[in-house]
């Protein structure tokens, strides 16, 4: 069974920076996609960064240039470098590990960790 688990959110000051962790457990991680997702208060769940089994990266034109999706296959890892944030980034963000279809979509993961929270004050 696939876990994933998130770390490193808080609170942080408008044009802070903070780095969000996925551990991920019970399958083969360097072939395994991940996406980061988010969902503020009374949202949907809206997709934040995408990184594919080849370190090939895709980002919504909302975080594009402030976020930076990694991974780590030695530790099993993928990461989210957000810089610059705003407080419109407040939210809580998910991993997911993805499935098949197109990684803009929630649909397309079947495997999700529990959250970690991210605010941002102005």
């Amino acid at each position: 069974q696939v876990q994933l688990v998130e770390s490193g959110g808080g609170l942080v000051q408008a044009g802070g920076s903070l780095r969000l962790s996925c551990a991920v457990s019970g399958r083969t991680f360097s072939n395994y996609a991940m996406g980061w997702f988010r969902q503020a208060p009374g949202k949907e769940r809206e997709f934040a960064a995408f990184i594919n089994w080849s370190g090939s990266t895709y980002y919504p034109d909302s975080v594009k240039g402030r976020f930076t999706i990694s991974r780590d296959n030695a530790k099993n890892t993928v990461y989210l470098q957000m810089n610059n944030l705003k407080p419109e980034d407040t939210a809580v963000y998910y991993c997911a590990g993805f499935s098949s279809g197109s990684y803009y979509y929630t649909r397309s993961y079947d495997a999700w960790g529990q959250g970690t929270q991210v605010t941002v004050s102005s």
